[in-house]
């Protein structure tokens, strides 16, 4: 599906809201590319990415001479096309040809690839700690993110910090601890922002595609039986798919073969005390727990559920 910049624009607003974030800087090239989308939609048209309507078929004549496909009536003569900002593939255009020997081995090639990785550090726009993952390899459950933050970047593990001990707590929930899962994140780095101390944004859908071959590379190794892709951001950049994560969870996506669950992120049941919220991430874990056979008690599926 190929999905309008302003939908993309929405989608990636809303991820940052997600993560708490109050204030964004833009580039110049951004900017650039938010007046060509409101002088064309303040003109009555659409930018370019957008899928025009249809025009009228011409009357058909006998051999018509060939001729360039004329441009949407809607389509702002001489504006500059955004960006796509995400592929409907999944395939990763750099391809990482992975050694021969253990999963160990494999990984820790992969890590040692990441750390100089350079569609990601041609952006200059990623921080230098490398965060890789963390937990057991050998492990059905493999659980994506985004990006470290600040204390991932500290301790150079993913998912630490407040939102961190979260998960921690919807694993024991689920009988299960981080080092009897996988956790990782799409972008090894954290995101980079002026003046940076301690606060975080979401990686772009350039940083992503940048990183992407690592993480595919990543499930290729590990080949769990289940991906949890934690929040907006990690569902869209390994499904390729667009949408919020109201819209994505509750159903199980194809990856390569593998079935993904969308869930919400730690951070937003941080910002969230409600039980009605919980349990939504709660029921996308039970559905997890199901898929993989794992025992369920009368308690665990009682969780958050409102008391009558």
């Amino acid at each position: 599906m190929t999905a309008t910049p302003n939908s993309l624009f929405r989608h990636y607003l809303d991820s940052l809201i997600q993560q708490g974030t109050t204030r964004t800087s833009l580039t110049d090239e951004a900017r650039n590319v938010l007046r060509t989308w409101y002088v064309t939609a303040k003109q009555g048209s659409r930018p370019a990415a957008a899928v025009p309507a249809a025009p009228p078929s011409p009357p058909v004549s006998p051999e018509p001479p060939p001729q360039a496909e004329p441009a949407p009536a809607s389509v702002s003569s001489g504006a500059p096309e955004p960006p796509e900002l995400f592929p409907e593939s999944r395939e990763p255009a750099s391809t990482v040809a992975l050694p021969e020997g253990t999963m160990e081995d494999k990984l820790q090639y992969l890590r040692d690839l990441a750390q100089n990785w350079q569609p990601a550090r041609e952006l200059n726009s990623l921080r230098d700690t490398m965060v890789f993952a963390t937990g057991n390899p050998h492990t059905e459950l493999m659980l994506i993110g985004e990006a470290p933050g600040y204390y991932e970047e500290v301790q150079q593990e993913p998912f630490v910090g407040r939102a961190g001990e979260k998960l921690n707590q919807i694993l024991k929930a689920m009988g299960l601890s981080r080092d009897m899962v996988y956790i990782s994140n799409i972008v090894k780095f954290r995101p980079a922002l002026p003046n940076q101390r301690t606060n975080n944004r979401a990686p772009t859908p350039e940083e992503i595609e940048a990183c992407l071959p690592i993480i595919m590379n990543e499930i290729q190794v590990i080949q769990p039986k289940m991906i949890v892709a934690l929040g907006g951001t990690a569902a869209v950049g390994l499904l390729g798919i667009q949408g919020s994560v109201s819209s994505m969870r509750g159903r199980f996506h194809d990856l390569n073969g593998i079935p993904v669950r969308v869930t919400y992120h730690p951070s937003y049941l941080l910002r969230s005390d409600s039980p009605r919220e919980k349990r939504k991430v709660w029921e996308d874990m039970l559905a997890v727990m199901e898929r993989l056979g794992m025992p369920i008690s009368e308690k665990q599926r009682g969780y958050f559920l409102p008391r009558e």
